[in-house]
């Protein structure tokens, strides 16, 4: 069995690779985290904003809002009322004319005619549209348009059908925009219409002419909605200067918007005020004391400040309000893995893929917690899993796909020299030069002449745990010691997280040469 003592070196050299190999998994954007979980939801384009959008299952962080034609709640009913706001329709074929007549009442209807039997008819097509028939609203469009090829409400209509099919098949996206751009050749000054073209164009990667839709919008009726729809493109242009004018132009129109809050928030965040971002959170969460999503950033928020005990709250709170919550699952184990509490950390992503087991993220943190604690078999088996997740064609391979396999041969050779005395063996002389280089850089591995470092041997035995009570008293002694002088090498500003293993280390080192004499 591998002797306690052993773990100082693992300890030491894990320290030099692995936290620069974690560099791009600890500190990866916020937006990547909410738009892969946009995706985990199935939703591929930008929907709605606050409502739960039904083609998601739930609302998505980084979406646009849908416009206003096509949100059917109860006028009268009070955002965050008991109960809840419902749509008013149904997926009840028999309730469909009344639908329209309540469409019809509360005048949604976009570009009405003087013939109240086609605009009873256009009630009808967009109630379709409501309950998802999108098929069955294009063929009843349709033949509106046979009477009358310019009815501008049906082509309109038929756009945001053919919009939402664009959802399950991007080919339908141009016919959407064929139809949208007819409407604004008929009706260059309707706001509405620019903004349902910004939604086509922003999941075709088209950006720059989604804002100038919601900008040209913007100077035809100004609103709350459009400047938050314009704000979430510039948040994803990584824009945040002008994102975060954005959501306080709309917060100035409308206060009661916890989303638009949160973003403007994010956008304080991705520039680095921290505290300004900290401020807005929790602005947030005086709106929706419920906001799971607020209490995992002000987490975050916390954590890149180095306050461990304020990031560790928000991360609870955020859990008790959803104990499934993968993002604050994932975040927290991340930040007990940097704090130097890798138990804990192995916890929270063993619950993460509990969850979500194809989750890369936590599969190479749980991977690389392991090994800093010199468990090279399960380290190495959850490595392996990562390098098994081939990303499909023409899907971008993610961050840890790209370094698992550095991580895997450098585990392999921490644990082919366990039983080795440190000062027998070099890391730099033994891994080739460009490998440290590649593997900072997130390169594929594609080293020329590499040989691959043995696999796990047998005879060669992971690191005990050992128990602190275990240790005589001479030992704790040197330990709380070693403790309490890294401690005293912790800055002691914003932007530095306490890592007790690091302490540790560097206590030891303080004392090794005064144990020598």
């Amino acid at each position: 069995m591998a002797p306690a003592s052993r773990a100082v070196a693992v300890v030491a050299l894990s320290l030099l690779y692995l936290c620069g190999g974690i560099i791009s998994t600890e500190f990866f954007s916020t937006l990547t985290l909410f738009n892969n979980e946009l995706h985990k939801q199935g939703c591929s384009s930008l929907s709605e904003w606050e409502d739960y959008a039904a083609d998601c299952g739930k609302p998505p962080l980084y979406s646009l809002p849908q416009s206003s034609v096509l949100q059917f709640e109860d006028p009268d009913c009070m955002e965050g009322s008991n109960p809840p706001c419902e749509s008013v329709f149904s997926l009840n074929a028999e309730k469909i004319l009344n639908q329209a007549k309540l469409f019809i009442e509360q005048k949604k209807i976009p570009f009405p005619v003087d013939n109240q039997n086609t605009n009873e008819e256009l009630a009808i097509c967009y109630v379709l549209i409501g309950n998802g028939l999108y098929d069955e609203a294009i063929k009843h469009f349709s033949i509106l348009l046979q009477s009358d090829p310019e009815l501008v409400s049906a082509i309109y209509g038929r756009g945001i059908a053919y919009g939402k099919k664009s959802l399950q098949d991007i080919k339908n996206a141009d016919l959407a925009l064929y139809e949208l751009n007819r409407v604004i050749a008929l009706e260059p000054d309707w706001p509405e219409v620019y903004e349902q073209r910004a939604e086509i164009l922003s999941p075709l990667g088209r950006i720059s002419e989604a804002l100038s839709d919601l900008t040209k919008a913007i100077q035809l009726q100004p609103s709350a909605r459009l400047y938050r729809h314009r704000g979430t493109l510039l948040f994803i242009s990584e824009d945040y200067v002008a994102a975060m004018e954005d959501f306080q132009s709309s917060l100035e129109l409308k206060k009661n918007q916890p989303i638009a809050m949160l973003y403007k928030g994010l956008t304080f965040f991705h520039r680095g005020m921290l505290k300004e971002a900290i401020d807005s959170f929790k602005e947030a969460l005086k709106l929706k004391s419920d906001f799971i999503d607020a209490y995992k950033s002000l987490g975050q928020a916390y954590r890149e400040l180095g306050d461990f005990e304020s990031a560790m709250e928000s991360f609870q709170k955020a859990l008790m309000l959803n104990q499934n919550h993968i993002q604050s699952l994932q975040l927290r184990g991340m930040m007990l893995y940097h704090h130097g509490s890798l138990q804990e950390a192995i916890g929270n992503f063993k619950r993460c893929l509990h969850l979500e087991p194809y989750n890369e993220v936590c599969q190479y943190m749980k991977g690389l917690s392991h090994v800093a604690m010199g468990q090279f078999y399960e380290g190495i088996k959850a490595q392996t899993k990562v390098m098994l997740n081939d990303p499909l064609l023409g899907q971008k391979a993610s961050s840890e796909y790209l370094k698992v396999k550095y991580l895997r041969e450098y585990s392999r050779y921490l644990h082919s020299h366990l039983d080795i005395p440190v000062a027998e063996y070099n890391v730099d002389q033994d891994l080739p030069g460009n490998f440290k280089n590649h593997w900072a850089k997130n390169l594929p591995f594609l080293i020329e002449e590499y040989e691959e470092q043995p696999g796990l041997q047998p005879h060669i035995k992971d690191v005990l745990p050992q128990n602190f009570d275990s240790y005589s008293t001479e030992v704790q002694k040197l330990i709380c010691t070693a403790d309490h002088l890294g401690s005293l090498m912790q800055y002691d500003t914003p932007g530095f997280l306490p890592n007790k293993r690091i302490h540790r280390g560097t206590g030891e080192s303080v004392l090794k040469p005064q144990t020598k004499h």
